[in-house]
């Protein structure tokens, strides 16, 4: 099985003596193909298996059944921070003023899919890329560490229907009367069936369940129903896909070679965009049933409903199933884990916020992560001089049971989920004063003033 991983034979029968000696645990040559969705829009209360009463989400359900399922995996509050983020292994503030819609140059070379690509892994994206406008950059997505891609035309065309998408650097001319995601899951499927010999990332940036793009002229093509999908279709389309890149991988045989880590990029959104009345886009409201409660979309929001997203990881024969974990998550995470799980190393002079949670997948113990951390999207748009999100917008530090904002508001999360209660300086008994702290000084160590 060694000679997969493209070793020599020399260098096969070095590893299999340390094997057979103990001197190497086994999970130092288990790379596993690497399967990652990012849902778009998408909060816990959409999923069943987090106690969401809305909404039917069985192939998802199952992954949370026969694998792991976190409980406090955080995002940013919007998209384009999450990936930056998810993408870098750094927090937001530390790439200084990023438009929206754009990635470092500096950053290029450090991503997770240019990491692995070193590491021997084929790589390809499909879906939603959000880092650039492609018609600008058309080969950004290989800079940036991606083999192979199939994505919209983010604010230059539709997503859904009658799609516009690029492969590879050029506009795709077969998507007339086609489905995007339809075709976004095609094209990872088809690129697992041709690299299942060798280790691969297949990135699935879900369009799911974001609403459709809202500045174009004229609007972007109603669906068959001569309307655009509500909440519910999209989240139906989100399982649907997750139960056909399963199945392919099953047909494949590579369900116990490959990790499925599924996650979303931020809160449900609180509206969307129905449909389009001449050049007027018409919304509705979105509010999810939970654990028999109401939830209204909490995206663009420090809250639970707008950072607290679902997470689920599965890998047969490694992750065991039923798993519910409380190990804290952050976007910045995912980058270490996916090169841990590769078992390739950083740079020495490379310094992340992300901390590898390998070894809770793998079974061997909890992350050693002790803090989230989340900022609001400050953001200047492409041109404009809004204030970036270093200097400016608020901030929160957080454990399982404790948050601090940096306008110096408390809350026990563990008794006050939906921060009705803020405590202030000095009250809320010992604990609170000690967790205050803590709270404050981890703040400092990210050298962000509490």
């Amino acid at each position: 099985q060694l000679a997969e991983f493209g070793l020599d034979d020399k260098m096969n029968k070095i590893i299999l003596a340390l094997l057979t000696f103990g001197a190497l645990p086994l999970q130092a040559v288990e790379r596993p193909n690497i399967l990652f969705i990012f849902a778009d829009d998408v909060g816990q209360e959409v999923l069943q298996c987090y106690g969401g009463q809305s909404y039917q989400t069985p192939h998802l359900d199952e992954l949370a059944r026969t694998g792991m399922k976190f409980n406090h995996a955080y995002s940013m509050p919007v998209c384009h921070p999450s990936r930056l983020a998810l993408m870098s292994g750094k927090y937001p503030f530390r790439h200084g003023q990023v438009t929206w819609g754009d990635f470092p140059k500096k950053e290029e070379s450090h991503t997770f899919a240019r990491y692995l690509q070193k590491a021997g892994y084929a790589t390809a994206i499909a879906g939603k890329w959000q880092l650039c406008l492609l018609k600008d950059d058309l080969m950004h997505p290989r800079r940036l560490g991606f083999d192979h891609w199939d994505l919209f035309g983010w604010h230059e065309g539709p997503r859904f229907y009658e799609p516009m998408i690029y492969r590879n650097g050029q506009v795709r001319t077969d998507t007339l009367g086609h489905y995007g995601p339809d075709l976004y899951v095609r094209s990872l499927i088809e690129f697992m069936k041709a690299n299942r010999d060798r280790p691969f990332l297949a990135y699935y940036s879900m369009a799911v369940a974001h609403e459709v793009t809202d500045d174009l002229a004229p609007p972007v093509p109603h669906g068959p129903l001569g309307r655009y999908d509500n909440y519910a279709e999209m989240v139906d389309e989100m399982d649907r896909a997750i139960g056909r890149m399963v199945a392919a991988l099953n047909a494949l045989k590579l369900r116990e070679k490959t990790l499925i880590l599924f996650v979303a990029d931020n809160g449900t959104p609180p509206e969307i965009i129905i449909r389009a009345e001449g050049k007027k886009l018409i919304k509705i409201p979105v509010v999810s049933r939970r654990n028999g409660r109401d939830v209204p979309g909490g995206k663009k929001q420090l809250n639970d409903a707008g950072t607290n997203v679902p997470m689920i990881a599965n890998w047969l024969g490694t992750i065991k199933a039923g798993q519910e974990v409380n190990d804290l998550i952050d976007f910045s995470d995912i980058l270490p884990t996916f090169l841990d799980l590769a078992s390739f190393e950083l740079p020495a002079n490379r310094k992340l916020d992300g901390v590898s949670f390998a070894k809770r997948l793998r079974g061997q113990g909890a992350s050693s992560r002790s803090f989230t951390y989340c900022e609001e999207a400050v953001l200047p748009k492409p041109g404009g001089v809004e204030p970036d999100g270093t200097s400016s917008g608020l901030k929160w530090v957080r454990n399982q049971d404790w948050k601090l904002y940096n306008d110096g508001r408390l809350f026990h999360m563990a008794k006050d989920p939906l921060e009705k209660r803020p405590l202030l300086i000095n009250r809320g008994g010992p604990e609170a004063v000690a967790i205050r702290k803590k709270l404050a000084q981890t703040f400092r160590k990210l050298g962000l003033k509490p």
